[in-house]
């Protein structure tokens, strides 16, 4: 059920360098534009220069910043119409102060160390620490401007040192490790081991054990991460906000639906043109325009500016960047003790190890490669047929998949988009969680937003009780990065009584534009359900420490939770609940619903190619056993010959540009959205196996052995409980359309 009392609330050529790539972007397809991280993670760990020091604690008085003050709003989200940017850097450096401070007091404690003088008193520590940089994160990803950049570029070496100085306190550690050795004798709840298993390898894997010299070297590595990490990702952001190719004429435009038209005739009128209309690299700008455009120059030049983002040479260049942070990674791991980079991370994922990550992304690489090779011949029979000379390039691929999926399912996509507006598909999405759930979601018009594109909503359980709020962020804007996530502003929890989660999504669906509505289509739509699933992971989170709680689970598992509640929305039974028609409130079609599964597994060739190209890439710079530098356009172009991969697709996100492996949580573990699809195809199985998609004892299990648990219990072992058994990799072969009939 939803309950909502809602109003009405989103050239110029020779752009490309004249160096052409052996190989060009394909464009991101939903399950990669999928960004879930919280940005502040990659901040923590990581930059250069000496960190400024830390003010003692009660300088800055609270009654001066609305972040360090108590928040009296409802719910406790944060005040955000109080807060200003200035507010940001004295409220991190006053709450680090504060934690520095709470830390000293569980080391100087005189009693023996225990679970609760150590261990838990570690765990509440940094509360304030953690609400402002959640804050924070939330705001300058989505929302940034110069001064939220100038806080974070000069914050990041200071919280990389601050988690150093609790990382690698030795008097900590050693109240840690001697909790650690007495555990056999500690009568300890399940919930409360995990807690001390996972802080003692937490310290370990963060250097506690290391000597002075491996101490120091580890902070000048860790600091030097950060800084590179935070330039990477302005400078990815700088490159898709300088791009646009401006067209003047309707020819152009193709068969671009009538809203994205509005949209581009805005932009050009942003951007001081009289007429015309301007493309940029906004996914909802590109897309759509390499779908349509009959114009293949302007194809090409649309196409290769998104492709050398941050490889131009220029101030914004990432090639340097990336090049440093692989070898610096590869350093670290090397004194931790691990072989690489790769081995150091899985070793806290379910894959464990590189040598099975590889063995599964080639399982699914060849019968995919393979497909998409026949994906390419029937583009080229149907360029070629058209009188269009030369061979199909990367910049071709997206104008005649749909030409061929015209031909071939009668389904154009311009057809289908008025049956996705993006608060029906909201909607939908809502319907489904009350199905499976009994959840309702309720807009709130009164508690304070950081941008004015903002809707929140108070979730509640079937009878009525707060569960935990939910802010929602729909449209692209030069101010917020690309991709979609999911980030917490507050973490449930139930040490000293139950905290209610309050979670955000984020989006860059097109806005709507000359009074018309915002048409997402139904991978969008996919993406919304993608993004709400990781919202669900954190609202129904039902555990005692933070720390484990909603999406705190190996990175190859947290994708589980949001790709399940995709496969929902694509089922004819749900679309005929949820996709009608904006103006008339037609349900979409039968005939268009049959065409829709038809076409299910069409061009997933070149889908599930570009997204492993992409994990090999991670993989392959993160394998690095020495800290060397290499130059990453031969490294990216040996890398992709070695695995065969066809000139007319790119991965999906070429080295320079790979916001999730360079300034977000995914390095060496990009290949976990493939690693989780294997895991959510086969649940949403269990659903089908029922006969019912709602079955509510599934859906019970799914939300207490799963979805409830956050990272109380190793993830195959949650998988376990939920299932009855481990999962098959057939599923998602299957669905995929990647073996023989």
């Amino acid at each position: 059920m939803i309950i909502r009392p809602r109003t009405e609330r989103t050239s110029s050529p020779s752009r490309f360098p004249t160096r052409t790539p052996r190989l060009f972007l394909a464009p991101d397809l939903r399950r990669a534009m999928v960004l879930f991280m919280v940005p502040i993670l990659a901040l923590a760990l990581a930059a250069c220069e000496a960190p400024a020091p830390i003010p003692p604690v009660s300088q800055i008085s609270e009654h001066d910043n609305p972040l360090l003050a108590d928040w009296h709003t409802e719910f406790g989200v944060p005040p955000f119409d109080l807060i200003d940017n200035e507010h940001y850097e004295p409220a991190f450096r006053e709450a680090m102060a504060q934690h520095i401070a709470e830390v000293e007091a569980i080391v100087d404690n005189p009693e023996p160390p225990t679970f609760h003088n150590t261990i838990l008193a570690l765990e509440l520590s940094g509360a304030m620490l953690r609400r402002v940089s959640r804050a924070f994160g939330a705001v300058n990803a989505a929302h940034t401007n110069d001064t939220l950049q100038a806080v974070d570029r000069a914050m990041s070496p200071v919280r990389a040192s601050h988690a150093d100085d609790i990382n690698l306190h030795p008097e900590l550690w050693e109240r840690i490790e001697a909790v650690h050795q007495d555990k056999e004798g500690l009568d300890l709840t399940p919930e409360q081991h995990r807690l001390l298993e996972e802080t003692h390898k937490g310290f370990v894997r963060r250097g506690a054990a290391l000597d002075e010299e491996g101490k120091a070297r580890l902070r000048e590595i860790n600091g030097e991460l950060a800084q590179l990490s935070t330039e990477y990702g302005m400078n990815v952001l700088a490159e898709t906000n300088a791009y646009e190719l401006l067209v003047t004429d309707t020819a152009d435009l193709g068969n671009l639906p009538e809203n994205l038209v509005l949209l581009a005739a805005e932009k050009a009128r942003e951007r001081g043109y009289e007429e015309g209309w301007v493309f940029t690299q906004d996914r909802p700008s590109v897309e759509p325009f390499l779908d349509a455009s009959p114009n293949r120059e302007y194809r090409k030049d649309a196409f290769m500016g998104y492709a050398m983002r941050g490889d131009n040479d220029n101030e914004h260049d990432n090639k340097e960047i990336l090049s440093r942070m692989a070898a610096l990674r590869a350093e670290r791991a090397r004194l931790l003790g691990y072989p690489t980079h790769a081995h150091f991370v899985l070793e806290d994922n379910m894959a464990e190890t590189p040598d099975r990550v590889l063995s599964f992304l080639e399982e699914v690489w060849r019968p995919a490669l393979e497909v998409a090779k026949q994906e390419r011949d029937d583009m080229q029979e149907m360029m070629t047929a058209e009188g269009g000379e030369g061979k199909l390039e990367g910049w071709d691929w997206r104008y005649y998949t749909e030409k061929v999926r015209k031909a071939r399912f009668d389904l154009d996509q311009e057809d289908l988009l008025p049956y996705f507006e993006v608060n029906a598909a909201r909607d939908g999405v809502f319907m489904v969680v009350n199905h499976l759930f009994g959840l309702t979601f309720h807009e709130r018009f009164d508690l304070p937003l950081w941008h004015p594109d903002q809707q929140v909503f108070e979730v509640r359980e079937a009878d009525g009780s707060h569960l935990g709020i939910l802010y929602m962020d729909f449209f692209a804007r030069p101010s917020k990065r690309g991709g979609a996530w999911m980030n917490s502003l507050r973490v449930q929890s139930n040490v000293d009584g139950f905290v209610t989660p309050i979670v955000t999504n984020n989006f860059n669906f097109p806005a709507p534009a000359g009074g018309g509505p915002s048409l997402i289509g139904l991978d969008n739509t996919l993406t919304l359900a993608h993004e709400i699933g990781h919202a669900l992971h954190g609202l129904l989170s039902n555990v005692t420490y933070e720390s484990l709680a909603g999406t705190a689970v190996p990175r190859d598992f947290v994708e589980m939770p949001s790709q399940v509640m995709e496969h929902w929305m694509g089922e004819p039974e749900v679309l005929r609940m949820y996709a009608r028609h904006y103006r008339t409130g037609e349900v979409l079609p039968d005939e268009f619903i049959d065409r829709l599964q038809a076409s299910a597994t069409f061009n997933q060739g070149f889908a599930t190619v570009e997204f492993i190209a992409a994990a090999f890439l991670d993989m392959a710079w993160h394998l690095l056993d020495r800290p060397v530098e290499h130059e990453p356009r031969s490294f990216e172009d040996a890398e992709m010959a070695r695995i065969g991969l066809i000139p007319e697709i790119l991965p999906r996100y070429r080295s320079t540009y790979f916001n999730h492996i360079f300034a977000g949580g995914y390095s060496a573990g990009y290949y976990s959205y493939l690693w989780s699809e294997v895991l959510d195809t086969d649940a949403f199985q269990a659903f089908v196996e029922t006969g019912d998609l709602f079955h509510q004892e599934t859906a019970r299990k799914l939300r207490d052995e799963l979805l409830s648990r956050g990272g109380t219990r190793p993830g195959m072992e949650l998988y376990v409980n939920f299932r009855g058994r481990e999962p098959s990799i057939q599923a998602l072969l299957e669905a995929r359309g990647l073996v023989e009939n």
